[in-house]
């Protein structure tokens, strides 16, 4: 058999901004990704399209694949000649059991890499506002591990580690919380030293509990602190809430699932993060050139008087067909262009043309009502289009005297992703708000979506049209103000602000 290779990879603690540029290289490459359930729902999401997925699902209390179990898979696998990834949350080396995994594959004479990741051991004290390290209070950091090998006690030397001094962080602890406090307590150390233990750090659960080691234990009880978490023990909690930070985004806390065309998701996900917003991208619909489309057209460039898009879609793939064609931008001088609104806009000005005609209200009517009064009589109009566009426009150009190719150059396809990317994360109540921006992205999200309740969705909408389609799921819908992104961002904020 053809050996294959197989890349240990750190996910890091959950936000999916913190994967290293190796880290995403290597999800890109890989044939096979073979996850935990702390390597991150959005990480698959961003990167499974056309990989085989293998979950392992080691969590609390639950294990669906033992450590040798694992390293079967990895080893069988990579003996098919595939590329692995070894997908594990926070860094493979640091309490991930990723050395026994390497120990098979030398055994196995398989190659291997190891990409580090961001541990939560520092990510998610510094999420909240801790630094573990800081020359007023600790110049020292020790890393535990909370977790003993199953029908064993844990083996800490609480002696030791009272004796030390400095900030001391357990990971995997949260079973034994009460135990680790009782064992510093027993060492000698001050019961009012700063503590703190922080669930789903860096993510939208993100929640902390700051008391002292003698008070932790039951402060956390009382709210009902799970795992993941980390436990953290110093001077340095004190810092919490003067450094805190991340708990002041204005959407921090939002779980949002955004439904994008596949090619212009990122973007927008980029933006709703920097406020704070917990982010799963489903690529709910991918747009899909109609070959040959423009052929006849790109040679009767200079026939036309008008050029109107109605999507960012039709912007792309028109100056595409262009350069495919070797067919100079120069040929357009004379033509005018119009444009739905302000995304179309914004596309076409990546080409270096300004918009001459744009609606106010952004919808095939208003656009066609907005060109009709430009003496469009006798003037020849091409529409570059999807096939399943508006079909409001059109009349209203030859109503008044165009001559009008109305020409689809693309379609929608829907696009299924594995269920645990949607109807898990949905039926656990894990999503705040679902984003749509036309009504293709609604259905393409009800194609993946499974059996769920619709009901239960805020879905917040671009549109009128948009929030009908998710209205007919029986979704609840907010719609935007404006059809702009920046009007759909505003909406979110009112959203969880309960406006």
């Amino acid at each position: 058999m053809m050996s294959g290779k197989v890349w240990l990879v750190g996910a890091g603690p959950g936000d999916v901004e913190l994967l290293t540029l190796k880290a995403e290289k290597a999800l890109k490459e890989a044939e096979v990704i073979v996850y935990d359930h702390l390597a991150g729902k959005d990480i698959l999401a961003r990167y499974s399209e056309g990989k085989e997925l293998i979950s392992v699902g080691k969590m609390a209390g639950y294990h669906s694949a033992t450590q040798e179990e694992i390293n079967q898979i990895l080893v069988r696998e990579a003996k098919k000649g595939k590329s692995v990834v070894r997908l594990k949350g926070g860094d493979p080396f640091l309490f991930g059991r990723g050395g026994e995994e390497i120990e098979v594959l030398v055994k196995e004479q398989i190659a291997f890499e190891v990409v580090p990741g961001v541990t939560s051991a520092l990510a998610v004290p510094a999420y909240n506002g801790i630094p573990v390290t800081h020359r007023n209070y600790a110049s020292s950091l020790h890393i535990i591990t909370g977790h003993a090998k199953k029908g064993q006690e844990t083996s800490i030397n609480y002696q030791a580690l009272a004796a030390l001094g400095g900030t001391f962080v357990f990971l995997m602890g949260v079973t034994a919380l009460e135990k680790i406090m009782t064992g510093l307590l027993e060492a000698g150390m001050d019961e009012h030293m700063p503590a703190a233990i922080l669930q789903e750090g860096t993510t939208a659960g993100q929640r902390k509990v700051v008391a002292t080691v003698g008070t932790l234990a039951s402060e956390a009880d009382r709210a009902q602190i799970k795992a993941p978490a980390v436990i953290i023990v110093g001077e340095v909690c004190r810092l919490s809430d003067r450094f805190g930070w991340y708990e002041k985004l204005p959407l921090m806390g939002m779980r949002i699932l955004l439904t994008r065309p596949k090619e212009m998701i990122s973007s927008t996900a980029e933006r709703l993060r920097e406020k704070g917003a917990d982010v799963l991208e489903i690529p709910a619909i991918e747009t899909v050139p109609l070959e040959n489309a423009l052929w006849d057209v790109t040679e009767q460039l200079s026939s036309y008087d008008w050029i109107v898009f109605t999507s960012q879609a039709g912007v792309r793939i028109f100056f595409e067909a262009l350069r495919k064609e070797k067919k100079d931008i120069r040929r357009l001088w004379h033509a005018r262009f119009a444009v739905i609104g302000e995304g179309t806009r914004a596309a076409l000005e990546k080409y270096g043309i300004y918009a001459d005609v744009m609606p106010e209200v952004y919808d095939g009517e208003s656009l066609g009502r907005a060109l009709a009064e430009q003496d469009i009589g006798g003037r020849r109009i091409l529409i570059p289009r999807a096939r399943e566009g508006n079909k409001n426009l059109v009349p209203i150009l030859e109503e008044a005297g165009a001559d009008v190719t109305d020409l689809p150059v693309y379609h929608t396809e829907y696009r299924k992703f594995p269920d645990m990317l949607i109807e898990n994360e949905i039926k656990k109540g894990r999503v705040d708000c679902v984003v749509f921006t036309s009504s293709s992205t609604v259905k393409g999200f009800a194609e993946s979506a499974g059996e769920i309740d619709y009901t239960k969705i805020m879905a917040a909408c671009i549109g009128r049209k948009t929030a009908e389609t998710a209205e007919s799921y029986g979704m609840q819908c907010r719609i935007s103000e404006q059809a702009t992104i920046d009007s759909l961002l505003e909406l979110i904020e009112r959203i969880k602000k309960n406006d």
